[in-house]
């Protein structure tokens, strides 16, 4: 997996990015019907959601044995459980005798199994059936292959304190794509795990019910180009992130705060010490990192901000914000609410274009000025597995 650099994920220098030589200036977006069609959000589904590592929740969630949560990745019910051994699985949502759906809530606690409330059939917290009414009718001589019968496992890998869960009979590489993209953009994964975002805890978390295209919030968060415009607080505390064009333009290096900026706060006072770990290059500075297919990274010396993107439908997506600090920790609020402002205004934005979509005014797409001409590497890479949208 590819990644794009973000202009929330740079710094700046004097001179505004211009076309290269002989690319024009404007260039095409994706057509509206990309971001409305429900065939090309089905393909999206299987293409890209169920064939990609997807972000699906906070491991520590899940602390004791029996503790589940049901995440939806693409057109799939996915349970993930904490197992009696202490490790988490991820199964299908589907009981194997008639296809009811084994959980319906959200997340909770089981006792001992998980069971099927429609005929009862029962399965282990790894998955293997273990009983069922009759069953001495139903395995006459003791020979039923109990783990063929079982839930259907789900790829899962834990990173950063999260399970990401891939639903491919044979998922990419979690190195080259989820670890990869970091790497890309940080240079190395060590400067991530310096963060010790798995040692962090969740001292806030905000769900947002965005009725918006996956790719609009995506395409967002990948341009600065409209910080100046509708991030008044953010552009306060950073800023490069005000200089229009310039604000896109790749340096190599974090933004860096205003010299009057104590924190990553609402009003720029100072928040909390710098994490241990981090380097006098990780100080004052913001950093951010997009995974593919929908989890956006935000490091800061004090805190990890991840957001875990669920495309529900071609107008609808649920963004799960966790933001992270340090054990112990008090009083986050000041800093919570900075990014929460910036996601509030970066989704009513996304919410304002959407229905434009539809409008024969976005038949053909709209365009991109070259400080956003990075955004045609995402529109390649979905269109590369998705193929072209009619």
């Amino acid at each position: 997996m590819t990644t794009t650099s973000s202009p929330i994920e740079h710094g700046l220098v004097d001179d505004a990015p211009a076309a290269p030589e002989g690319v024009e200036p404007l260039q095409p977006t994706m057509p509206g019907v990309a971001y409305t069609a429900a065939d090309y959000f089905a393909a999206e589904q299987a293409s890209l959601f169920e064939a990609e590592w997807m972000c699906a929740v906070r491991s520590s969630d899940l602390a004791a044995p029996g503790a589940f949560e049901r995440v939806q990745i693409g057109r799939e019910s996915v349970l993930i459980v904490r197992g009696r051994d202490g490790g988490l699985r991820a199964f299908l949502n589907i009981c194997r005798h008639r296809g009811a759906m084994l959980c319906t809530e959200d997340s909770g606690q089981v006792r001992r199994n998980l069971q099927c409330p429609y005929h009862a059939w029962t399965y282990g917290l790894d998955g293997r059936l273990i009983a069922a009414p009759n069953m001495a009718a139903i395995d006459i001589d003791g020979s039923l292959d109990r783990q063929q019968y079982g839930l259907v496992p789900v790829h899962l890998r834990e990173w950063l304190g999260y399970a990401w869960v891939c639903l491919a009979d044979e998922p990419p590489s979690f190195e080259d794509t989820v670890i990869g993209s970091v790497t890309e953009r940080l240079g190395s994964s060590d400067t991530v795990e310096r963060y010790g975002a798995t040692d962090l805890v969740v001292a806030h978390r905000q769900v947002y019910d965005v009725a918006a295209n996956w790719k609009l919030i995506i395409e967002n968060f990948m341009e600065c180009y409209h910080c100046a415009t509708i991030h008044p607080e953010l552009t306060e505390v950073l800023p490069e992130f005000a200089q229009g064009l310039a604000a896109q333009y790749h340096v190599g290096h974090g933004a860096e705060f205003g010299s009057e900026i104590d924190g990553f706060t609402v009003d720029g006072h100072e928040g909390f010490g710098r994490l241990p770990g981090l380097t006098e290059a990780e100080d004052r500075r913001y950093f951010a990192i997009t995974v593919r297919p929908g989890v956006f990274l935000n490091l800061v010396p004090d805190h990890v901000i991840v957001h875990r993107m669920f495309p529900l439908a071609p107008d609808r997506t649920t963004v799960i914000c966790d933001w992270l600090f340090a054990p112990g920790i008090e009083g986050v609020e000041s800093s919570v609410e900075l990014f929460h402002r910036v996601n509030v205004q970066d989704f009513e934005a996304c919410e304002r274009t959407q229905p434009a979509m539809s409008s024969r005014a976005y038949r053909n797409g709209g365009v991109l000025v070259p400080a956003e001409h990075h955004i045609l590497d995402f529109h390649e890479w979905v269109t590369e597995r998705v193929g072209p949208p009619h």
